[in-house]
């Protein structure tokens, strides 16, 4: 198991608090730049833990901070990224970890570009799934959502043409995806023992992965094509030896994926679709839909979007689980376009088979200059023991979080 690194998340949410009172110092009329921000988030559970020797409180604490420098040379050829991440959880000591999002340098010519270092790629159109975005490993313990990543270390070449931007990624070393502990919620009945992976390739973490991305628009269809070979983000969990744990088993895929948006007055068309070349079989899946936005509601700067989605996967049963096999996703967006940033989504995804319901409410607004007020609510309904959800069918919550930027 993962020590947790106390001492060190509570050093860097500290030295946060610090850099930040002295950042616009720093920062005025010079080549870098100083921010961050730090976090508290509270989350209250609806119903009691499912699995035994989860953690029995209704309620849990955390704190997270970043802080992020930034830097660009004169004659802005050059820049520079350092970002590092760390959140404290009072329950689960495998939530509370440190990551290095981005660490990078980067030079910038007529055309081309090129990157080193640690950075965060994200590629996807659609709202209720990213099926095509593939090279960062998701950080799991953060949220059930998948939406945050780990740092990737890479080297990116781009070249940017009339025709349209390629993009080359050599990946030295691949991140395992973090997983909660066995106190924690959002987790599988067995504790998953993610520091004991295992891998199809010899070279286990060391293997170098490719990948190769050309995107560019036609009118007013925005697209992206890629071809990716290497270690799949996605593990099979198989049972331990000993039979109380589970280990992440990371395999070999070869996978080719696209993704296209096409606008319309307040019409915004999104396609997502890959095809994996995986474990058991080769399989295709995608998520496709539309948003379609109401603007300026009753003369007022507010905007609705109308948001619908249809999620299906043909892989086998042998393959990573996935919830977003044959589901409907249908939502709502409200932005007021106000000075405070206020915004709201909400939405539901519906198995079509068996009507298992997973329902998600984001809404955030900015109060003052420095600080945000996001506020979450997720629920899971009609969930069967065979379905991906039912782990998760107890741990209904709503979530506060509190965020000050320097």
């Amino acid at each position: 198991m993962k020590k947790p690194h106390h001492q060190l998340t509570l050093g860097l949410l500290f030295s946060c608090l610090f850099l930040g009172s002295i950042g616009q110092a720093i920062a005025d009329d010079s080549e870098w730049d100083l921010s961050g921000n730090v976090s508290i988030q509270a989350r209250g559970f609806a119903q009691d833990a499912l699995w035994p020797q989860q953690n029995t409180s209704d309620a849990e604490v955390s704190v997270s901070g970043e802080w992020e420098v930034r830097w660009r040379s004169e004659d802005g050829d050059q820049r520079a990224s350092f970002i590092p991440f760390a959140r404290w959880d009072e329950n689960d000591d495998e939530r509370s970890h440190i990551d290095l999002r981005e660490a990078y340098w980067a030079y910038e010519g007529d055309g081309v570009e090129l990157l080193v270092g640690v950075n965060k790629v994200f590629w996807g159109v659609t709202e209720s799934v990213h099926l095509v975005d593939i090279i960062n490993q998701t950080d799991l313990v953060e949220d059930i959502d998948q939406e945050d990543k780990l740092g990737q270390p890479m080297v990116n070449l781009a070249v940017q043409k009339d025709w349209g931007l390629i993009n080359l990624y050599v990946l030295p070393y691949f991140r395992e995806r973090t997983f909660p502990g066995l106190d924690g919620r959002f987790r599988a009945p067995l504790r998953v023992d993610w520091d004991d992976a295992d891998y199809e390739s010899g070279a286990k973490d060391k293997h170098v992965d490719l990948a190769v991305r050309y995107s560019h628009y036609f009118g007013d269809v925005d697209v992206g094509l890629y071809y990716f070979h290497g270690t799949s983000r996605e593990p099979r969990l198989l049972l331990a030896e000993n039979g109380r744990e589970l280990k992440p088993f990371y395999d070999q895929i070869d996978q080719v994926g696209v993704d296209l948006q096409y606008t319309r007055d307040a019409w915004l068309w999104k396609l997502e679709a890959i095809v994996r070349d995986g474990y058991d079989e080769s399989f295709m899946a995608s998520v496709a839909g539309f948003e379609y936005t109401f603007y300026q509601v009753r003369e007022t700067d507010a905007d609705i979007g109308i948001l619908f989605e249809y999620q299906h996967d043909e892989r086998s049963s042998k393959e990573p689980l996935t919830t977003a096999d044959n589901d409907y996703f249908m939502g709502a967006r409200w932005s007021l376009n106000d000075t405070q940033d206020t915004a709201l989504l909400a939405g539901v995804v519906v198995d079509k088979k068996t009507s298992e319901t997973f329902f998600n409410v984001e809404a955030e607004r900015r109060f003052g200059d420095n600080v945000s007020v996001e506020l979450r609510l997720r629920a899971i309904t009609n969930s069967e023991q065979d379905e991906p959800l039912y782990s998760f069918s107890r741990d209904d919550y709503i979530q506060l979080q509190i965020s000050r930027y320097f």
